[in-house]
């Protein structure tokens, strides 16, 4: 296949793995947490993961064989990236503000 040809198949490729990264975290992570985020790692990371899935991608169809040395590093990157989104969520799940409408846990003593 052509050069140009495989640039638009790797820019829609980023474009939909990145919708789908919108579309699956916050039914992953619930919404609530992802409202807690700051907003440049809600940015950063889901793009980060598509270019290197498009990385991986893209090594794997440069080489003779498939699964290579760089196809394998590209694709430790994408895991390690969202590991780092599971973290971060957990994060902010563990530290999300308390309900201001719950009544305190009452302790009975007796």
């Amino acid at each position: 296949m052509e050069s140009r040809f495989l640039r638009i198949a790797y820019a829609i490729q980023f474009l939909l793995t990145l919708i789908s990264v919108y579309e699956i975290w916050p039914q992953v992570g619930g919404q609530g947490h992802l409202d807690l985020m700051p907003w440049h790692l809600k940015l950063l990371l889901p793009a980060a993961l598509s270019l290197a899935v498009v990385k991986a991608t893209a090594s794997a169809v440069r080489r003779d064989r498939t699964w290579n040395a760089v196809t394998a590093k590209w694709l430790a990157a994408a895991l390690a990236l969202i590991a780092a989104m599971g973290i971060l969520t957990w994060y902010e799940h563990l530290h999300e503000p308390a309900d201001e409408d719950e009544p305190p846990a009452r302790v009975d003593l007796s």
